[in-house]
């Protein structure tokens, strides 16, 4: 599922509801960062964990 994120797409972190909403910064590989609405920036091993995608520019 990461491998459809891309820099601008909202998502939220499964295992981190407090974290809120968050902006896909990038996806390099397994390693995506993200800057959370309650937790800042975090950096996410994509082999570890799905994030859900809550909005996309295509839709």
């Amino acid at each position: 599922m990461n491998e459809i994120l891309e820099p601008g797409m909202i998502v939220r972190h499964p295992g981190a509801p407090e974290w809120g909403e968050g902006q896909v910064q990038s996806r390099i590989g397994d390693r995506i960062t993200v800057n959370f609405s309650e937790a800042g920036k975090q950096v996410i091993d994509g082999k570890r964990v799905s994030l859900d995608v809550v909005w996309s520019q295509g839709g």
